[in-house]
């Protein structure tokens, strides 16, 4: 028999990142694994950003909590990969230093940004009719949302002259965490894709669509594919992670690209739905596939030559952690004592998300006649509108907190439900053409 071999993966999540160190034999076994979270900031104007040292900071954390759990040592760790958020814009100077806290891809702020390089004129689905047939045939989609990197780099040369004069290189979040780990600047094809500036056909950047996004090409680091080991740990890296020096970091995917290959969906005309912070439908597509009406296009995969036809809801579980914070808990303390249900010694549960699945478990379905929009901020599919937000409708005067919270989760899934069209409940040739 072979022997063991250990890696390390990070998914860089939203709201935190998940550590898991795995043995691979003649399966893949999770050794040991560790969370931390960390802050999503909300700022006037539709602004969402996170803070890069926060990131690397509970990078740290975790890896020495993986190996607090486990007999295995870091000098056994023989590779690093990841799964990240996407489309996040971390804008560097030449030292990696981040210029400006990361954009998170929730960041809606460039609006005016959006009107001045893509939506004048005549358009389609928000697109100058110019610019949008270029960027189809050369990308496979269109920078048309105000939430794409491309306006958010525009936002901050507009709004931050002197911070957006030191840039270096334009990185994604996991991008930006290879960079600190080894030094090197690339971008992975899929995350590439996520910058709508990458020619699918050639695999390459385009400049001709970076020059209609007024991007600087210089400002576009080097391509790899999401197999390719980008180089080894630093000293520095390795002494602050707590790992060895040299370990191989390779450039791994973001969670559009591999969420479905997490969940067994990778074959050709598989579908998966995903619910994090976010939400979305895909099904694993062999072209490229764009519906302008719906803002539904196909991503590039993780594996060569395949595509993730994807439609997003942008709040799925924020709109579950909405409802913890705001509707389950009493914020103005109105009670003179309370017990937070999962420290209390006559319950069961666990978490107060178990104690929720209890409550609405016990509405029924179609919350008695309420209805919630699960949009907190803004939407991609099947409309595009940032300004778009969350509702509570038909409430009466019978109506409660649980019908309330049962609600929110059943929007969450209506929309996704809505974002389901035909093309996805097929499968094998029919899904295959679209």
């Amino acid at each position: 028999m072979k022997n063991s071999i250990y890696v390390l993966a990070y998914d860089i999540g939203t709201t935190g990142v998940k550590t898991c160190l795995f043995r691979i034999d003649e399966t893949i076994t999770l050794v040991a694994d560790a969370m931390q979270g960390y802050e999503l900031y909300i700022l006037p104007g539709g602004g969402a950003e996170q803070d890069p040292d926060e990131w690397w900071e509970a990078m740290c954390n975790t890896t020495k909590q993986v190996f607090a759990k486990t007999a295995v040592t870091p000098d056994q760790v023989e590779g690093i990969s990841f799964c990240s958020q996407m489309q996040g814009l971390v804008l560097v100077d030449k030292d990696g230093t981040p210029v400006h806290r990361a954009f998170s891809y929730m960041d809606q702020r460039a609006t005016a940004q959006l009107k001045r390089i893509m939506a004048y004129g005549p358009q389609i689905a928000g697109a100058n009719i110019v610019k949008l047939i270029p960027s189809l045939m050369v990308t496979g989609a269109v920078s048309c949302s105000v939430k794409d990197p491309a306006y958010k780099y525009a936002w901050l040369k507009d709004n931050d002259p002197e911070a957006f004069a030191k840039v270096y290189k334009w990185l994604d979040v996991k991008e930006y965490l290879i960079a600190r780990m080894t030094g090197d600047y690339v971008m992975t094809q899929d995350s590439a894709f996520g910058t709508l500036m990458y020619d699918y056909k050639k695999g390459c950047w385009s400049e001709k669509i970076a020059k209609l996004l007024e991007v600087d090409v210089k400002h576009l680091p080097r391509l790899v594919k999401c197999t390719d080991k980008v180089g080894g740990l630093t000293a520095k890296a390795a002494g602050e992670l707590g790992l060895k020096e040299g370990t191989a970091v390779f450039g791994g995917g973001g969670d559009a690209s591999l969420i479905g290959v997490g969940a067994g969906a990778s074959a050709l005309g598989d579908t998966h739905v995903y619910q994090g912070t976010s939400g979305w439908v895909g099904t694993v597509v062999d072209k490229s596939i764009v519906d302008t009406s719906a803002l539904i296009a196909a991503i590039v995969n993780a594996d060569p030559g395949r595509f993730n036809y994807f439609a997003e809801l942008e709040t799925a579980g924020k709109c579950l952690e909405w409802v913890k914070d705001h509707l389950a808990l009493d914020e103005i303390g109105i009670f003179l004592e309370k017990t937070h249900v999962a420290e209390s010694k006559e319950t069961v549960y666990t978490s107060l998300y178990d104690y929720l699945s209890k409550v609405i478990s016990e509405v029924p379905a179609g919350s008695n006649g309420v209805i919630f929009t699960p949009w907190l901020h803004g939407n991609r599919c099947p409309f595009e509108d940032p300004n778009s937000r969350g509702m509570f409708f038909n409430i009466s005067l019978e109506t409660g907190k649980s019908e309330l919270i049962r609600a929110v989760i059943e929007g969450v899934c209506m929309h996704i439900g809505c974002n389901l069209p035909d093309s996805f409940r097929l499968h094998g040739q029919d899904c295959r053409d679209g």
